[in-house]
């Protein structure tokens, strides 16, 4: 891990884990839950550091100041040992493949059946715990219902519901909320060096996760990003510009085939054309307030076709399909019934 990251809008969780320090009443377990890369490992390190550093007050370790907290940069023996990855005390537990299997967690507990070698407190993350097969979190019950002694275990997961309510219960649970799109705004400008309007896109897109933002502005993901938002909304576009015809129902399957193909990227691929969309209803009474403003033209065209009423159907169309993707339903089927409602004819002319 690199010198302490900044954690932004995380107030509650490290208001609690401060508390846990100042007042010694650290829990055998704590659960951290909320979507990837709002900082839920980066502060489970920083807790191990704090519950061990030899230089600073445990209860001092965090500093806030508005949305961003720091954690203190300490050079002891302790923090530089956790922060390298080498501290024999703090056991990282991760997917091996897949799955966290049975045997990691059988590791897991033939270590904890001995003391720590140095640390005052041992410090176990499991992270993505959700990926622990039957077994794993049966074995894993059993550690804690029986929490060995100067040991706390710092599960994280993305929903408490994706793990055994019995585990859930003998957890501290904290939630972690998603980064606001104006503190991710200002990350990628101050520290990134994006121009504000690229900064606000992909702030948006991004749908409150540094990691996702950070991986989409890399020189490599930019580009193709850039490219493939703009033959998304391009397609669309001509699509919905005309009258349905047997042309433009072909052009549309088409359109349908190659979203499914990469299933890695079409939630992210959705989320374009639905903050797409959510500015054409924008547009027609708060202009000033669009995310896509390269786009104007695009908008102000698109704005000029369909009312406010139809435009936010096909935005629940896309909502719709989302649901039913992540429901487990037939992506192409699914994808190509989206697509048909997205181009659905205007009723009327309208005027902005």
């Amino acid at each position: 891990m690199s010198n302490f990251a900044v954690i932004i809008d995380q107030k509650k969780p490290v208001q609690l884990l401060t508390a846990f320090l100042r007042h010694d009443t650290i829990p055998n377990a704590l659960l951290f839950t909320g979507m990837e890369g709002v900082g839920k490992r980066t502060i489970a390190m920083m807790f191990a550091m704090a519950c061990n550093c030899l230089s600073k007050d445990p209860g001092s370790f965090f500093q806030s100041s508005n949305q961003a907290t720091k954690g203190r940069i300490c050079y002891c023996k302790a923090c530089v040992k956790i922060r390298s990855g080498n501290h024999p005390d703090i056991i990282h537990i991760k997917p091996s493949g897949v799955y966290i299997k049975i045997a990691q967690i059988r590791s897991l507990r033939d270590i904890l059946a001995m003391k720590p070698y140095e640390a005052r407190m041992r410090v176990v993350i499991i992270s993505d715990a959700r990926a622990m097969n039957p077994s794993a979190s049966n074995a894993l019950l059993k550690v804690l219902e029986e929490p060995p002694d100067r040991t706390v275990l710092i599960l994280t997961a993305i929903q408490s519901s994706d793990l055994l309510p019995t585990i859930v219960s003998r957890c501290q649970h904290i939630r972690f909320n998603p980064i606001s799109c104006k503190s991710l705004e200002d990350i990628l400008v101050d520290k990134e060096g994006l121009d504000y309007d690229d900064a606000k896109i992909i702030a948006t897109l991004a749908s409150g996760s540094l990691s996702k933002a950070l991986s989409m502005i890399e020189s490599k993901n930019r580009i193709s990003w850039v490219n493939r938002r703009s033959w998304l909304i391009k397609t669309l576009s001509l699509d919905m510009a005309g009258q349905i015809s047997t042309q433009s129902v072909v052009s549309l399957l088409a359109f349908a085939a190659e979203l499914s193909k990469n299933k890695e990227i079409l939630q992210d691929s959705l989320e374009v054309i639905k903050f797409w969309l959510r500015d054409v209803v924008v547009y027609k009474s708060c202009p000033e307030k669009i995310i896509n403003r390269d786009l104007i033209d695009n908008i102000q065209h698109i704005a000029q076709k369909f009312t406010a009423k139809e435009l936010i159907e096909k935005i629940e169309a896309i909502r719709t399909a989302q649901n039913g993707i992540k429901a487990g339903a037939n992506l192409r089927l699914t994808l190509e019934a989206m697509v048909m409602q997205l181009a659905h004819e205007p009723q009327n002319q309208v005027d902005i």
